[in-house]
């Protein structure tokens, strides 16, 4: 049975190491606004993935998840849904256990792997940004 929405975001935010997937250099953009509250919120380390940048926010950036210099604990997710479901697979190869499927990012079928594989999934709630208390 799955936790309460509230316990499974405690849970998330607890420790990283965190990555921001679909981070942007846009600051315009959602991907930008997530990796900035992380760094806001002194959660760290935080790595933006984006594979067309090599920095965000003075963060150096990684082309994958698996160029990461650690495993990552958790992930945003700030992806279109196709892309999103790529990014599970990924998440299982690598065994990151925390996904959080920001507002759009979200695929029924990115969700339902992800939960069937035992990930601990949050989507379809509330964004990052609410959460932390995100300020521009």
């Amino acid at each position: 049975m799955r936790a309460p929405l509230a316990e499974r975001i405690r849970d998330f935010l607890a420790q990283g190491p965190w990555a921001v997937v679909g981070a942007s250099t846009n600051r315009a953009k959602y991907g930008n606004k997530v990796l900035r509250c992380y760094l806001q919120n002194g959660k760290t380390p935080v790595y933006p993935v984006n594979p067309r940048a090599t920095e965000i926010e003075g963060v150096r950036a990684y082309p994958d998840l698996a160029a990461l210099p650690e495993r990552a604990r958790a992930l945003s997710i700030i992806t279109p849904p196709a892309i999103t479901e790529g990014v599970v697979e990924d998440a299982l190869r690598l065994e990151i256990g925390h996904l959080w499927m920001q507002p759009g990012a979200e695929s029924a079928r990115a969700v339902e792997r992800a939960e069937a594989a035992g990930l601990d999934v949050i989507s379809g709630g509330p964004c990052l940004l609410v959460v932390l208390g995100y300020r521009e």
